[in-house]
């Protein structure tokens, strides 16, 4: 298949939407795989009980590192290409932690596959230059269903998986389905090649200069690095509550998880109506709708069927306030320029991931500390701060005459 030039966008086919979509959830699934099967491969690559979370930090920390110094490089790079390398990184380490028997080679592959997984980050943006500025709240919202898509079904297929065939097959499957996407995506991706206005140095020292002068992507970050911090904290112990309160295997935990999954629809629903001037007021109920979720798991703490219900509402509910308010915080900051809008995007992730790492350290030190009624209120904390932040925005919006 002949691949074709990026020119002005005209819009974006469904079919493309489709593919972006999948191929987001694709990659940024390997960034999840791990934390349900901390315990079989700590236990095969001699890693102790301890320090298995560094597999998962390392993970992070890796994904970090790419949205500072990789996703930038879509603002001078032409993207296809940048695309089919990160994807390159993702293969290999993959190959390497399914054939990793020692620590070392495990954290090693650990750390390149979310380095080199930020390549979602790169296709999300590159979207938005495919659509139309009328469509762009609709496709971030499309793509972006895709990547949440990714990260919820993650954890219970890598359960799944494992349970049929071992840890190794999850990443070794995932190798084969990332070589045969990148194959795809060097086919059929219009190139895009940015006009730069600098060289890679002077790209990474405007990073602090872009976060300074754009207050947007502050707050938009805050809000979101606040409810992800909610989220990695509900996702890191309900597992052990599940476990310890309801007596749930590891199958049944994975099948709790996938409850999780409905809240995706939140996504495409936002970009919607954020493209019909709704994004201040869905911002506000996003919030809320996490604080809420939170204050119901503080109050409702028996160990009947009932409260095992209202522990999957209150997980959608979540994942809906986590997933719109993304999608309605990266159109935002996609509308503050075409040229430096890899920047912004990643900037923007890395500030939500660092959340999301607070959240995670937060939810198994409550836990261990206070249990789940600790563990509820640290998260009803989190939304509620950013709650505080968001009335500071409709004041300010009135003082200059916006509402």
């Amino acid at each position: 298949m002949k691949t074709e030039e990026f020119t002005e966008s005209k819009g974006i086919s469904n079919w493309m939407t489709l593919l972006l979509a999948s191929a987001c959830g694709l990659i940024v699934a390997n960034l999840y795989y791990a934390q349900t099967l901390l315990g079989p491969i700590s236990a095969d690559t001699g890693l102790s009980t301890s320090a298995a979370g560094l597999i998962v930090t390392l993970t992070q920390v890796g994904y970090v590192i790419g949205l500072l110094f990789i996703v930038p490089l879509s603002d001078i790079i032409e993207n296809r290409r940048l695309t089919v390398i990160s994807l390159l990184v993702v293969i290999a380490a993959l190959v390497t932690a399914t054939l990793a028997h020692n620590t070392p080679l495990f954290l090693a592959a650990s750390l390149f596959i979310g380095l080199g997984s930020v390549v979602a980050q790169v296709l999300v943006p590159y979207a938005t230059y495919l659509a139309t500025e009328k469509e762009s709240g609709r496709v971030v919202g499309n793509v972006m269903s895709g990547l949440l898509l990714g990260i919820m079904f993650a954890r219970p297929l890598a359960s799944f998986i494992t349970s049929f065939w071992g840890w190794q097959a999850v990443f070794s499957l995932s190798a084969i389905v990332i070589a045969l996407l990148t194959l795809l995506l060097s086919r059929v991706l219009p190139k895009r090649k940015p006009s730069p206005t600098m060289k890679y140095g002077g790209l990474i020292i405007s990073l602090g200069s872009i976060f300074k002068q754009t207050p947007i992507l502050r707050r938009r970050a805050f809000y979101q690095a606040s409810l992800f911090g909610a989220f990695s904290l509900f996702w890191t112990t309900v597992p052990l509550r599940l476990a310890n309160d309801f007596g749930l295997s590891q199958q049944g935990i994975a099948w709790f998880a996938l409850a999780g999954v409905g809240g995706a629809v939140a996504a495409p629903i936002a970009g919607r109506l954020a493209d019909k001037g709704w994004t201040r007021i869905l911002t506000g109920l996003a919030i809320t709708l996490a604080a809420v979720s939170f204050i119901l798991s503080y109050l409702f703490q028996n160990h009947s069927t009932t409260d095992l219900v209202l522990l999957i509402l209150i997980a959608i509910m979540l994942d809906m306030a986590v997933s719109g308010n993304l999608v309605l915080g990266q159109r935002e900051i996609y509308s503050l320029g075409r040229e430096t809008r890899g920047r912004l995007n990643g900037l923007f992730m890395a500030i939500f991931f660092i959340g999301g790492a607070i959240g995670s350290s937060l939810g198994g030190w409550s836990y261990a500390y206070g249990g789940w009624n600790f563990t509820s209120l640290v998260g009803m904390i989190l939304p509620l701060i950013a709650l505080v932040y968001y009335f500071t925005e409709k004041r300010t919006a009135r003082k200059n005459g916006d509402g």
